[in-house]
């Protein structure tokens, strides 16, 4: 049963990566071959109308997180057509003179701001073609626009991955976004310091050693985004950790310099209004999350349905972090001087890069709710742990990867496999908690070596064509970093089974 169960996941990965479909056509017909498998051989549905609620479910988690990222996307467009995006950008690079520093700047602490604020391959679009304007190699600047935002994938745009992972499993959402971060905190300084070698090599020379710079990146950005997960929940651990992390980062690096050491930048309050949508929607995260009577009002109301028998779900329109990013965009709009124009020109720009995002969303999660359903992940993690056995907790992130690898979206990723680790877990007696966060640092890392987002970076360094050398480049980073990743499951695995 466990290679009839395996037959959609087999269909989704030879129509992405062998015929090249989009994640949108390879997802339907995925969904549409795990339907007939469930109903054919797992004997899903009582009745023909039955077939209707994994879709519908499907439908009902695709809209929260497109919740997320219409927003999301809004202010990413509003920044572009502003001239915000180059603020920040201008401001990043004339902080210092030490090309290491700048490397970390640009390609690790700005590239995960994008990530928290808008994900989706923003990242990738913008941070790689800054890189070359200020010197680096293209080949160079798109590996370190794939790798320097790795960590902030696990959240993405304010928290989107996490919706699946926590519907999952009853699990403290919190918990396990701290969880995360410190399972990436453990081997995450390496991409730190891959950032500082691959994209300090053709900027200005001198500067302090490589390992010592990106040692302080890692140690500025970890702490404090597992502060603001442990505080806050999964919605602002990667934005809010760029913010305070590089913050951190830019007092060190300007310990002792004299004003004239560094290039001019923009001024203060040009700096300031760039980066007011983000620091408004930190505020109201932080406030809905944090004060106690905000957040039982926001969370007192709720939009829930059902759908026959064990068909249904929930949704805190309120509480939800896209309405904390919608809040944020007009109120920017408002002190900024309301354009309606603009404002509707950026809503516009960000609705045409929907469509293909809701049916990619609405295809791969119709295939993991048939999956859920019908059985199939219960018949894959029993096969995956039977073959594995004790040592599964080491396949757990290549999962992960592969998931991301296939789709191209650690959200995506995070949508097919997180009840199949889960029902894995349950088998090996391994937490649920530990289990998802390996499938979120797994879903991560995966996206370096994703053909849909290689493909898309390559366009925007002009290296289209070229494609399989950068992935002759992260395949092993890849493979690398969430075999690390497994051995630290393992032991975390291990260590608690001693305390038991």
């Amino acid at each position: 049963m466990a290679a009839l169960a395996l037959v959609p996941i087999l269909a989704l990965v030879f129509l992405m990566t062998g015929l090249r479909w989009s994640a949108a056509a390879a997802g339907t017909a995925s969904a549409v071959i795990a339907a007939i498998v469930s109903v054919a051989a797992f004997q899903f549905g009582d009745t023909p109308a039955d077939l209707a609620g994994p879709v519908l479910e499907a439908g009902f988690t695709a809209a929260t997180i497109l919740w997320i990222v219409f927003p999301a996307l809004s202010i990413h467009e509003y920044q572009m057509r502003t001239g915000a995006t180059g603020v920040i950008g201008e401001w990043l690079s004339s902080i210092s003179s030490d090309p290491a520093a700048t490397a970390l700047l640009v390609g690790y602490f700005f590239a995960m701001f994008l990530e928290g604020a808008s994900g989706f391959g923003t990242p990738v679009a913008i941070v790689a073609p800054m890189l070359v304007a200020l010197g680096v190699a293209p080949e160079r600047a798109l590996l370190v626009a794939l790798i320097g935002h790795v960590v902030g994938v696990s959240f993405g745009a304010v928290g989107a991955p996490m919706v699946p992972l926590v519907e999952a499993g009853p699990v403290d959402e919190r918990r396990l976004s701290l969880a995360i971060l410190l399972l990436h905190a453990c081997i995450g300084w390496s991409l730190a310091l891959i950032v500082v070698r691959l994209g300090s090599v053709t900027l200005r020379h001198g500067g302090a050693a490589s390992w010592q710079v990106a040692a302080m990146a890692a140690a500025c950005f970890f702490p404090a985004a597992a502060l603001i997960a442990g505080l806050a929940g999964p919605e602002l651990p990667t934005l809010g950790g760029a913010l305070l992390g590089g913050a951190l980062f830019i007092v060190w690096l300007r310990r002792g310099a004299p004003p004239t050491a560094r290039a001019q930048g923009p001024e203060t309050k040009a700096l300031l209004r760039a980066g007011l949508p983000y620091l408004l929607l930190v505020a109201l995260i932080l406030a809905s999350r944090l004060i106690d009577p905000l957040r039982t009002a926001l969370r007192s109301y709720h939009v829930e349905w059902t759908y026959r028998q064990g068909f249904g779900d929930q949704m805190l329109p309120f509480y939800h972090p896209g309405t904390m990013l919608l809040l944020a965009f007009l109120l920017t709009a408002l002190i900024n001087g309301f354009r309606p124009r603009l404002v509707a020109g950026s809503m516009l720009a960000a609705l045409r890069r929907l469509p293909q995002v809701a049916i990619a969303l609405v295809s791969v999660l119709t295939l993991a709710r048939f999956m859920v359903h019908g059985g199939l992940i219960d018949a894959l993690a029993v096969g995956a742990t039977g073959l594995f056995g004790q040592a599964w907790p080491l396949a757990v992130p290549l999962v992960g990867a592969l998931g991301s690898f296939v789709t191209g979206s650690g959200t995506a990723s995070n949508i097919i496999f997180a009840n199949f680790q889960v029902a894995a877990a349950d088998a090996v007696t391994l937490p649920h908690w530990l289990a998802l966060a390996g499938q979120s640092l797994g879903s991560a890392i995966g996206n370096i070596m994703a053909p849909h987002n290689i493909v898309a970076g390559t366009a925007t360094v002009g290296l289209v064509g070229h494609e399989g050398r950068a992935l002759a480049r992260t395949v092993p980073i890849c493979l690398a970093y969430a075999l690390a990743g497994g051995v630290i499951v393992l032991i975390v695995r291990w260590a608690l089974g001693l305390l038991t």
